[in-house]
């Protein structure tokens, strides 16, 4: 990684890194991060920023990640290993409070630069030998005073004491001061750089250039640079998301579909006239709008979030019967094929045998045997199937559609905006209605969802027994455990049906769906509870003696799932050990109980959606969240959360509130690596509804970016970053 690479003023934030820093680097940088450009580095922000005369708290360093730390060389010494031929070199280095060993094998050498009182940056994977936390062939860079400028007081002496030094999100490949070096080798050789703010938006906010912002946060020469260049950078990132959306917005609004609106006596009145209970005032008004959007010649873009069991399928259902009357299909995309095949039989259950004859609703996914597929492809193809339900494989070039006018995604968040299109795209514009049990704060459906109208369904249809939450604190009263089976087996001995949820399908083998949870469990924690294991234990229990217990998880073929599934509906099964597969959709009136275990390991909204399985009838719903999480801990504060409350709105808010970098579109929710950069949504609000409007103001002027070019090629640049991951994770 040498200057040699680039030429000053040259390069541009398109430029691939492969010729500003030479292939070894970019490969080294492509496989940590995904970064192939220049603006891709430049866009990976220190996360903090440390004094030379600041030590890092070692006491806090968590147990088996990466960190850069700054501290001080205490002492250091060698010895001869006693299994090897050999020495291990240890040093041990304070924040003056902590201590950590650093140790080295067969590198005696080291001892020339670690030498008491010299300070310096420390980088490495902390592990724990013997109950003292250490770091083990860490890479380091160590403060040279003999660098720094002389002449006491000089200007330049001054700066290099004070400046603050940034500290970049690494890995155990590229250090803190790798990235810094990379960075600052772009910097140097980066041409003018366009602002993607217009001039007229920057004065009146006070924030500074994009080229500055960028030197602020990379190179800052005191505190205020970092700050102001921080600021700078989370409107434009805010602004240029915000116009992506409005755009996308725009351009869907700018093509013409056909009106789908039903008529006197057909089937959407027919289907009202035959439900055997009374839709709630919600219902019938975001019924209302959908019906509304789809009599319009513009395609419908709307998002419908609603509590868990507030009845959106029905909801759905009603628009797919509207698009029927005009002989339209409509397919309904499912994240799992246990949620698509439980969509399916309540559709038709709702449907009755009349209408399903007439509509015949038809399952697509990919574990269906050939023969039952190409069946299946052919009703779709013809237009026989106007009502189609599949996972992914609704997605494959070997399902096409006579006359698609409704594309219904549910559980939003499962998928990527490229696959709603790849769906869109196998009709002539057809109306797009997005489903999600997942309440939504405001600022983020602003922020995820601004290129859909939203309606909210809150109310619950009369006639639910209600659910009852209770944390059961195994790190207090490890005896309770005993007693969650025996409250399982009392509701089991009254007829009912219950769920057990474990984050694991086998022991340290995670299920693929379940979303880690923002607050893992303390480091050397026990394995996460398995359903081989917890299956294993409740089939041993006396008291369970006479339970009909199976097992439900993503490993198992769609056939296994789907006939286990099928048995618990029929109350030929007592209990489901599962993972998240029946985290949405399930739907089995006479299942009361849910027990989560290692509750602790999963996201809120997780477990709002599980304890949204029971309760759905008249018996009555109990939800016990079983965790070792400690009293105090952040994990235990989101239980005490879940537990207090069944408002999924609330319980929104407060999961924003709870999680520490309030990133709900980070690693926890999305699954990956996080597009926002600086931005949090749970901060941030007031600045996104302002680059909103600021946004919208421009693109009513220019709607093309015709004379913003600049912002033009920040939202291409943000589109393609895997068509940005909120994007499509939204």
């Amino acid at each position: 990684m040498t200057a040699d690479h680039v030429a000053e003023g040259v390069l541009t934030l398109d430029s691939r890194l492969t010729g500003a820093l030479g292939g070894r680097t970019a490969q080294a940088l492509q496989r940590a991060f995904g970064y192939t450009t220049v603006g891709d580095l430049l866009a990976h922000y220190p996360r903090r920023y440390a004094a030379r005369g600041e030590l890092t708290a070692l006491a806090e360093l968590p147990l088996d990640e990466n960190v850069t730390i700054v501290a001080e060389v205490l002492e250091v010494r060698e010895r001869t290993m006693r299994s090897r031929r050999g020495s291990i070199l240890e040093a041990k280095i304070s924040d003056g409070t902590g201590v950590l060993t650093l140790t080295f094998f067969n590198q005696k050498w080291r001892a020339n630069e670690l030498k008491p009182g010299v300070r310096g940056m420390f980088a490495g994977k902390v592990s724990d030998y013997r109950g003292a936390r250490q770091l083990a062939h860490p890479d380091y860079q160590l403060f040279d005073d003999d660098a720094a400028p002389t002449g006491g007081a000089d200007a330049a002496a001054v700066r290099w004491a004070t400046a603050p030094i940034p500290i970049y999100p690494a890995t155990g490949a590229l250090s803190s001061w790798q990235l810094q070096t990379a960075v600052g080798l772009l910097l140097d050789g980066l041409g003018a750089v366009d602002d993607p703010i217009p001039d007229e938006v920057r004065r009146a906010r006070g924030i500074r250039s994009h080229r500055e912002a960028l030197e602020g946060v990379h190179r800052p020469e005191r505190d205020d640079d970092w700050k102001a260049a921080r600021r700078t950078l989370r409107f434009t990132e805010a602004f240029v998301l915000q116009t992506a959306l409005l755009e996308r917005r725009a351009a869907s609004r700018a093509h013409e579909a056909v009106r789908r609106e039903p008529r006197p006596g057909g089937l959407l009145e027919r289907f009202e006239a035959s439900l055997p209970f009374e839709l709630t005032g919600d219902q019938v008004e975001v019924g209302g709008e959908i019906l509304h959007d789809l009599a319009a010649p513009v395609p419908m873009n709307r998002l419908v979030q609603g509590e868990v069991g507030s009845g959106k399928t029905v909801v759905a259902l009603r628009a797919m019967l509207a698009v029927a009357e005009s002989g339209g299909q409509s397919a309904l995309l499912a994240p799992t094929e246990v949620l698509a095949a439980q969509h399916l039989r309540s559709i038709a259950r709702m449907l009755g045998p009349e209408l399903s004859a007439e509509l015949m609703p038809t399952l697509v996914t990919g574990q269906l045997p050939t023969a039952e597929r190409r069946r299946a492809a052919l009703r779709v193809a013809a237009g026989q199937s106007r009502i189609v339900v599949g996972t992914h494989a609704l997605l494959g070039d070997t399902t096409t559609f006579a006359d698609l006018g409704l594309v219904v995604v549910d559980e939003q968040h499962r998928f990527g905006v490229e696959q709603r299109e790849a769906l869109r795209l196998k009709g002539r514009h057809p109306h797009v209605l997005v489903l999600t049990a997942t309440p939504i704060p405001r600022t983020v459906a602003m922020t995820v969802f601004g290129d859909l109208d939203v309606s909210t369904i809150r109310e619950l249809p009369a006639g639910r027994a209600g659910i009852e939450t209770h944390l059961v604190p195994l790190a207090e009263r490890p005896a309770w455990r005993a007693r969650v089976w025996e409250r399982l087996a009392e509701e089991l001995a009254q007829g009912r049906q219950g769920f057990v949820v474990c984050p694991a399908i086998e022991p340290k083998v995670a299920e693929e769906d379940a979303e880690p949870a923002e607050g893992e469990p303390t480091p050397g924690a026990a394995p996460a509870a398995s359903v081989a294991s917890v299956l294993a234990e409740l089939r041993a229990l006396p008291v369970l003696a006479d339970a009909r217990i199976t097992p439900l998880h993503g490993r198992m073929s769609a056939d296994e799932k789907d006939d286990a599934m099928r048995a618990f509906a029929a109350k030929e099964l007592d209990v489901l050990v599962a993972t998240t597969v029946i985290e949405v959709g399930v739907d089995v009136p006479n299942a009361s109980t849910m027990v989560v275990v290692d509750a602790d390991r999963f996201g809120v909204s997780q477990l709002h959606q599980l304890r949204g399985r029971v309760g759905r009838g008249s018996v009555p719903g109990l939800c016990l969240l079983v965790s070792h999480a400690e009293a105090g801990s952040v994990a235990r504060e989101r239980l005490e959360a879940v537990a207090a409350t069944l408002d999924g709105f609330e319980l929104a808010r407060v999961d924003l509130e709870l999680r520490r970098e309030g990133d709900v579109l980070g690693a926890t929710q999305s699954g990956g690596r996080s597009s926002l950069k600086l931005l949090r949504v749970a901060r941030d609000g007031d600045l996104i509804a302002d680059a909103r409007e600021a946004a919208a103001e421009l693109l009513v002027a220019d709607p093309k970016l015709a004379g913003h070019p600049a912002l033009a090629a920040a939202v291409r640049r943000r589109l393609d970053d895997e068509t940005s991951e909120y994007l499509s994770r939204g």
